[in-house]
């Protein structure tokens, strides 16, 4: 087995469907501001972050995703 097909599985378990995410942060309050080029730029309140456009979003940056907007991440 070589290096990327052992990247990309552990890319898959530890990773949360984007749709997934965009759905707990629409549940805390998040809106959709704007759609850029290869992002979708969320807010709540007067915090906004970035949600790139990739099918599958790895925990750490779904988590700081979440810490962006001041929401609990939940796994």
């Amino acid at each position: 087995m070589n290096g990327e097909d052992t990247q990309s599985t552990l890319y898959k378990e530890f990773g949360m469907k984007r749709t997934q995410l965009i759905k707990h942060l629409i549940t805390h309050g998040a809106f959709l501001l704007r759609e850029g080029s290869g992002h979708s730029i969320y807010q709540l309140g007067r915090n906004k972050t970035q949600v790139p456009r990739h099918s599958e979003i790895v925990d750490e940056l779904a988590r700081k995703i979440c810490k962006d907007l001041g929401i609990p991440f939940v796994r």
